[in-house]
Parts: C-alpha cells; structure tokens; sequence
C-alpha cells in the first residue's frame, strides 16, 4: 500500500511537470530565459509558502520532521543544482522545439539512475539497466539533426545538460526526502528562485510585463512547486532512480500539449524515439527486487506509522496514524520485496 502510494506521487510529480515545456515554450515569447528560470522557481516558493499559511492545521499538527543543520550541505548543492538546470532547460527551449524538449527530458531518469548508483551506491538490477540504455538510445537519436551528417542539435544538448544538472539534484532530494517535502519546497523555490534572479540581474534581461511575470510564477507554482513537492514524497518509498522512472509520464504531457496547442509536428524520428523510449519506461516500471537483507541500527526522525514492519519500536507509546518524532531501528535481517526507500538504501 505505502508503495502504491508512492507511485502515485510520482506519476501526480511527473504529469505536473509535463505541463513546463510547452507552456516555457509560450513564455519564452516575452520573458528572456534567465529571468523565467527565477520567477518559476520563485512562484514554487510563494505558492507552497501562501499554502502553508492558509493551512493553518498543518501548521499546528505537522506530521512531518523538520530539516536541520545536518541536512545544510545537501540544501545548498540542491539549491545550486536547481539554479543551473532551468537556465540549460530553457536556452534548450529557446533553441528547439518543445515537443523534443519534453520527450528528451527523459535522460534525466538514466542520469539520475547512474549517478544513483556510482555515488550513492543505489542497487540497480539488469532489467533497470536495459531500460536506462532504451532511454538514452531515444535521448540520442532526438538529440541528432542529420543522421548522415550526424549534427547534434544545439538546443537538444542543453536540454541533456539540465538532465545531468537535475540528475544529481535528485539525489541531493534523495538525502532530503524523509524530512518536510513543503519545507524543501520552499527553500528550494526561494533559493534557486533567488540565484537565477541575480543571474538574471547581471546577465539578463528583467523587462517584462506584469501580466506574463503573474503567468510564469503560476506556472512555477504547479509545474515545480506542487511537482516537487510530490516528488520528495515519492522518493521516501522508492528511493532516487525509480522516481525518476515513474517521471516518463511527463515528457508525454509535455508532447500532448505541444501537439495541441502549438501544432508542433511530430517527425519519424520523432515517433521511433517515442516508441524506444515507451519500451524502455515500462521496463524501469516493472523492475522487481528481492532478497535477504540486513539493517543496522540506525536513529533518525521522519514521518512514518507503526503498521510496517519497520517500525515496531517499543520505546515510544503506541500512536494509531502518520506521526513523528526520532525513533531506532534495532539490527533485523530479513527478506522481502522493496525498493531503495529511506529504509532500503544498504549496499549489494
């Protein structure tokens, strides 16, 4: 149930983010790149903070732990990860179609699953492998203009350059992911919002008008805001690289809009991509891991209930429901099926 529920805020994550690059897309018309790259990550932060006031019950009964000085240094390279793959992202825009843009996000998944594996020892199996090498292949043959000439596509290269910035964002996430997704957000929006203003400042252009800056933080509201915040939620149950998995969805959101609204042409090359891309999203979906495997003691505080076989701790009174307060795990070994979640992330 906890891991349907995960997959659930993964596919909600990626099916809101699917609406940035068609939408970018409009927007680039009349905000220069720098300066949208601030304001959607500034509209994520005033978003998520007007919702957290308004919620004045979760305010006085949060469920949830709250970051501290430990989780500093993955807060700041998040932040700065955050600022430097929008501003790839939308000078890829601003240089190729978004249809492409969009489906060629999904490099981001075997960026996030490498750097998963080779820096932060996430355990990925041989049907995860396949799927991240059908993904790449589709990234590639989007990313090249002329087969026989073999011309890459500028605008496609900074597409690819965001995935690998957000690729090891996402793994920063990771490490942040049992704490308050809403005070991740936040900080998250603030302050990349705020570095790639002053980018911007020094860089860019910040003449726009009213009306279209009201429209790019909304946008920065649902498609990073409320996107972020059930991606963090996602990640406790299924760790880095699965999330990013489930984030396929968004590509195609992001193709259907383009196709819709912008009567953007869809190519050959562009279907075949398509159609590797399908094959390997549904073998990174259908990954299925099992084995005997130790815990070692471990103290920490997150949200979590006692109806699992993770949190049998008698050392607290018995609480019925999402609750949360620091708790140890005693050494268990045992085996089941399970993902890299916040309890799953040991060494193969």
């Amino acid at each position: 149930m906890k891991n349907n529920r995960s997959v659930v805020y993964a596919i909600l994550a990626a099916l809101l983010f699917g609406i940035n690059a068609p939408f970018s897309k409009l927007l680039l018309e009349e905000i220069e790149p720098l300066f949208l790259a601030a304001l959607l990550y500034l509209g994520a932060g005033i978003g998520m903070t007007i919702l957290t006031v308004l919620n004045k019950k979760r305010r006085l009964a949060s469920k949830e732990a709250r970051l501290t000085k430990k989780e500093l240094p993955w807060v700041i390279l998040m932040i700065l990860l955050d600022i430097a793959a929008p501003i790839f992202l939308l000078v890829g825009i601003s240089l190729t179609n978004s249809s492409t843009a969009a489906l060629l996000g999904n490099f981001e998944i075997a960026a996030t699953a490498v750097i998963a594996m080779i820096f932060f020892k996430e355990a990925i199996g041989r049907r995860m492998w396949i799927a991240i090498a059908f993904i790449s292949l589709a990234s590639i043959l989007l990313t090249i203009t002329d087969a026989m000439a073999l011309n890459l596509s500028l605008g496609a290269v900074f597409v690819m350059l965001s995935c690998v910035c957000w690729g090891f964002e996402n793994n920063c996430t990771r490490n942040l992911s049992i704490k308050d997704p809403v005070q991740v957000v936040i900080l998250k929006g603030f302050g990349s919002g705020l570095g790639a203003l002053l980018i911007a400042v020094i860089w860019g252009d910040l003449s726009a008008s009213l009306f279209y800056i009201i429209l790019a933080l909304c946008l920065g509201f649902v498609a990073y805001g409320l996107s972020i915040f059930f991606y963090v939620k996602a990640q406790r149950g299924l760790g880095a690289a699965r999330t990013s998995a489930y984030y396929a969805a968004a590509p195609f959101m992001g193709v259907l809009i383009s196709w819709l609204a912008l009567k953007e042409p869809i190519t050959i090359s562009f279907l075949a991509a398509l159609a590797i891309m399908i094959i390997g999203t549904w073998l990174a979906l259908s990954e299925d891991h099992e084995h005997a495997h130790t815990h070692h003691e471990e103290n920490h505080d997150h949200s979590h209930n006692h109806d699992d076989a993770h949190h049998l701790h008698q050392d607290h009174p018995p609480i019925c429901g999402e609750h949360c307060h620091e708790h140890t795990h005693k050494n268990t070994v045992h085996s089941h099926c399970h993902l890299p979640d916040v309890h799953h992330r040991h060494m193969h």
